[in-house]
């Protein structure tokens, strides 16, 4: 994995990283992966307007999985979680957990329920995105 897409990562899980730093490194270090082509021409034409679902479906793509709706579903749903978590965002988080309850079932529900239990809700999110990606 290039540093590009350790960017979409960070940027998607909450980190501080701009979107359009973001958009920049992954045009600057293109996958050869054919399927990951008109994304790239995407995001020449639109930049940093686009959808985060569309960094997601590259990801995947680059990840050598399928960037069916499920999958992007998926992985949005434990980045919506971890961003959230992480900054504080506590009607996020519980709108996060609500409409996503289906996919998000290995996430600990005790985790953003007790004081304090953000920084464990984050790290089981960001490790399901992760473990979705390998």
């Amino acid at each position: 994995m290039g540093v590009a897409f350790e960017l979409v990562d960070r940027y998607l899980l909450g980190e501080p990283v701009s979107k359009p730093d973001v958009v920049a490194a992954i045009l600057a270090e293109r996958s050869s992966e054919p399927a990951a082509e008109p994304f790239y021409r995407a995001f020449e034409a639109v930049g940093a307007r686009a959808a985060d679902e569309a960094f997601i479906a590259l990801r995947l793509i680059v990840a050598g999985k399928p960037a069916d709706d499920a999958s992007v579903r998926r992985l949005r749903a434990f980045a919506r979680v971890a961003r959230a978590a992480r900054s504080g965002d506590r009607a996020g988080l519980a709108a996060a957990l609500k409409r996503d309850r289906d996919i998000l079932g290995e996430l600990p529900d005790a985790a953003s329920e007790a004081p304090g239990g953000e920084p464990a809700l984050v790290a089981a999110a960001v490790a399901a995105y992760r473990a979705a990606l390998a």
